[in-house]
């Protein structure tokens, strides 16, 4: 009798098995997502108040601003073109500053750059602690300390991109392969010798990358700092919105969009050059 064996390169030989799924498992998990959810929306148990209705209740008020806002007076166009070149200017002094001192900070955090624990642990505190504290708070505190204007504007953009680049960067360097470090190791480099001629032009790209992410986003957080008095187009905004303005809001918000879509038309052209 001959037995013809099934031809291993067959698609049936090298099909594999469907996944078993325990739907009574996924059922439960979303029942009690939802189930969580929804007792987070129960002020009786310490959750949150949420009236639903007063959408239903004032949706004429909502209405009518949105009317107004889609009337945008562009006779008051001129009068924002001093606050949002303030905001572009805060912007970019920002980030090329986060830029500079975010270098040796990037390079003390991460573990293949700095072997040394102690210090390494001091600036992965710190970072974490900048990054910890919301950027209106630090614009809210410096503009007590330091009075109204761009200044507060600018400091609280550096903190911020400290801890975004920071962040970032050492994770990435701390994820990949060191292994070009070993050669100047073996050659009797020291660590700053070694990190100056080896790590640097590796994270150049990395650095680029998060130095134009981050000027994205100081556009967008240094138009709402200025809300709190910290400078900008900001200011300008929450003065007619206080007014009841919409109209002039309107402009303010177009512009602010127009703005942020050339920043960011502008940043990829130049992440594709550079990075």
């Amino acid at each position: 009798m001959t037995v013809f064996a099934p031809n291993a390169a067959s698609p049936e030989a090298l099909a594999l098995p469907p996944r078993p799924r325990n739907w009574l498992r996924i059922v439960l998990i979303v029942a009690a997502v939802a189930a969580f959810t929804a007792a987070t929306c129960l002020p009786a148990i310490g959750g949150i108040e949420l009236d639903l209705a007063a959408i239903a209740k004032n949706w004429r008020n909502g209405a009518e601003k949105i009317a107004q806002l889609l009337q945008p007076n562009l006779a008051f166009l001129p009068r924002t073109w001093a606050p949002m070149l303030e905001t572009l200017q805060m912007a970019l002094v920002g980030a090329v500053l986060a830029a500079i001192l975010s270098v040796p900070l990037t390079l003390w955090a991460a573990s293949p750059t700095n072997p040394n624990g102690i210090t390494r642990g001091i600036v992965r505190t710190a970072v974490n602690i900048i990054r910890a504290v919301p950027d209106l708070v630090y614009a809210t505190v410096l503009v007590a300390m330091l009075g109204v204007g761009a200044l507060p504007g600018v400091v609280t953009l550096v903190l911020f991109n400290l801890g975004v680049v920071v962040k970032l960067v050492s994770e990435a360097i701390d994820a990949s392969d060191h292994s070009y470090m070993e050669a100047g190791r073996a050659a009797g480099g020291t660590q700053f010798q070694i990190n100056r001629a080896t790590a640097l032009p590796q994270v150049w790209p990395l650095f680029t990358n998060q130095w134009l992410y981050a000027l994205e986003l100081n556009v967008r957080i240094s138009a709402i700092l200025g809300i709190v008095g910290a400078g900008g187009i900001g200011r300008l905004l929450d003065e007619r919105r206080g007014f009841y303005a919409y109209s002039d809001v309107s402009v303010i918000i177009l512009e602010i969009l127009v703005v942020v879509i050339a920043i960011e038309i502008l940043s990829n052209l130049l992440r594709r050059r550079l990075v």
